[in-house]
């Protein structure tokens, strides 16, 4: 599979931001609170070692992200990458342990739906016409990220008193390393001293890598101090307040589709909450 070279440069380059600034993070705490055994880069090599798994997880699905698109058109991509939704749920079970209820697999599987609808277009009936391939694609993407997700967050709160920069830092120094080993194999070894690393950024560009890599930097901040379903669920709002936003400033017109779909995410995060106290 063939990438451009700044799709794989663009990936190394959020993650060297986001080591740059959990790094910042971490000597900004050390400031304020002292050397501590939670603050300490230093750590055993076996608590270390595991961040390299959700670090591999997501070079491979930022990777296929790109891939994906030999198969699918970008209507098939936007309603089908919501199986994510799903696949975090089952993944959530089976590897933290912890159960879902009938009301919030209920609310889980209308957000899904939802957003899926929200995305609708007069063009979206070619999903149906999509290759097994890109459905195949489609799958192994939505279980890629429910995975890399999952697992971060296993990773982050099997130790809870650790400075989730530091975690962070760890994570993101693999990524690091993997986003290399993926150029080098790619290109040669030569891709690492290419004379013009920033070939094809721009403005825009340079503003994608530091929203992307704020972004990760927020989720991570999820996996620590909530969970992968919340997280879920803040995408999905998220992804309503960017469309509010583009009516302002994109004269983006409303469709029935998305009234609909934005609506049932509403029921479907109410059923959420609402689960809370009903199945207890």
């Amino acid at each position: 599979m063939r990438y451009e070279y700044s799709t794989l440069s663009a990936n190394l380059s959020v993650e060297i931001v986001k080591c740059t600034l959990s790094f910042a993070a971490v000597i900004g705490n050390r400031r304020r609170d002292g050397l501590s055994s939670d603050n300490a880069i230093a750590a055993p090599m076996t608590e270390i070692v595991l961040y390299t798994v959700p670090a591999a997880l997501y070079l491979a699905k930022n990777l296929m992200q790109y891939s994906i698109f030999l198969y699918l058109d970008p209507p098939s991509y936007q309603i089908l990458k919501n199986l994510n939704i799903i696949s975090t749920g089952l993944l959530y079970r089976l590897f933290l342990g912890k159960s879902l209820g009938r009301l919030q697999w209920s609310a889980l599987y209308l957000l899904a739906v939802g957003c899926a609808l929200t995305q609708l277009s007069n063009v979206s009936d070619v999903v149906f016409d999509t290759p097994s391939a890109g459905l195949l694609m489609a799958v192994i993407m939505a279980l890629l990220s429910g995975a890399a997700g999952v697992y971060t967050e296993l990773v982050m709160k099997k130790r809870p008193q650790r400075d989730v920069n530091v975690q962070n830092l760890y994570l993101y120094f693999f990524g690091i390393m993997f986003n290399l080993l993926a150029m080098t194999y790619h290109d040669g070894p030569q891709s690492l001293l290419h004379t013009n690393f920033f070939k094809g950024y721009n403005v825009i560009v340079y503003v994608m890598i530091l929203n992307h890599a704020l972004s990760g930097i927020a989720v991570s901040m999820v996996m620590k101090y909530a969970d992968n379903i919340v997280k879920v669920y803040a995408t999905s709002v998220a992804m309503i307040l960017t469309t509010a936003v583009s009516i302002i400033f994109f004269n983006f017109r409303l469709s029935m589709a998305f009234l609909l779909g934005t609506s049932v995410v509403c029921v479907a995060v109410f059923l959420n909450q609402s689960s809370k106290t009903f199945e207890r």
